[in-house]
């Protein structure tokens, strides 16, 4: 598309937004009397968005570039979603300037059967500040019984340095907190604002002098693929590789499942505990397993 197009389709997008809003829902007094065309007249949106009219039909008529200030006020005032906020921006070819709203997570119900569906492989669902977002009963035979956590304490990360048998679960404990501290400072620079965030890393930094120095060590690494170690009361020692699965709808989300190699001790013991899992009661199905966090 050339750039005339781009501002023709630019044009045509603003009309599009402005002809479904009313003067009521931005906030303008009515008239009462019948409009020639629904929607915003060109002059009241200029006048919200603080330019003025004959910029603004210039810029609907496609003879202008709008500035990055201008695209925000004119989103703000039309209303536009974090995808339409984007295209607007994309078609003025500018950069975004503003941090994306952080929407509460929620895991698609086509993921979570996906996790249910996975009798022989432990899986699970991290969302921002590795909070725990979904698990299937597998996952938590495995590592813990997160349906039984309070939901705004079901974050990975806490749950390696607050719970005494994380420790005794992992074989090589110290690595793995190392990499998960390092991640979560992945964590905190594209979130730098995130209260939440901010509030785990002091609440770590206090209680765990392990983590306040690996904190400080500013190391950092994403999630992707490698091999926990643990030492399972039912299943014994285990090898698992585990890989990372970024959601389509959430790149936030991530999907993380555990495996090990047909014919090995591990892939054995994973049966093992599926079976055990089976016959004992876990809070796989916790009515709030799937729920959302902030």
């Amino acid at each position: 598309m050339t750039r005339d197009a781009h501002r023709n389709e630019l044009g045509e997008f603003l009309r599009a937004r402005r002809a479904e809003l009313s003067p009521r829902a931005v906030g303008l007094p009515g008239s009462g009397a019948p409009r020639r065309v629904p929607g915003l007249r060109r002059e009241e949106v200029a006048q919200l968005a603080s330019i003025s009219t004959d910029y603004y039909t210039r810029l609907e008529q496609g003879r202008i570039q709008a500035s990055a200030p201008v695209l925000t006020a004119l989103a703000r005032v039309l209303h536009l979603d974090d995808d339409q906020h984007d295209y607007l921006f994309g078609l003025a070819g500018k950069n975004q300037t503003r941090p994306r709203r952080r929407t509460r997570q929620r895991v698609q119900p086509s993921l979570q059967r996906l996790l249910d569906d996975l009798t022989a492989t432990p899986a699970m669902v991290v969302g921002r500040r590795l909070d725990i977002l979904a698990w299937n009963a597998l996952a938590a035979a495995l590592v813990a019984d997160f349906g039984r956590i309070p939901e705004k304490q079901r974050n990975y990360i806490r749950l390696l340095f607050t719970d005494p048998a994380m420790r005794t679960l992992y074989r090589d404990w110290e690595t793995v907190a190392r990499t998960c501290t390092a991640q979560l400072r992945m964590e905190a620079a594209k979130y730098p604002d995130d209260p939440r965030l901010t509030a785990l890393v002091g609440e770590l930094s206090v209680q765990d002098p392990h983590f306040r120095q690996w904190w400080a060590a500013h190391h950092v690494t994403s999630l992707s693929v490698g091999t926990k170690l643990l030492r399972h009361p039912v299943a014994g020692d285990l090898s698992l590789d585990w890989d990372t699965l970024t959601a389509s709808t959430d790149p936030d989300q991530q999907l993380i499942i555990w495996t090990a190699e047909v014919g090995t001790a591990t892939h054995d013991g994973l049966r093992i505990l599926a079976s055990w899992a089976a016959e004992h009661t876990v809070s796989e199905s916790a009515p709030d397993r799937g729920r959302s966090l902030s």
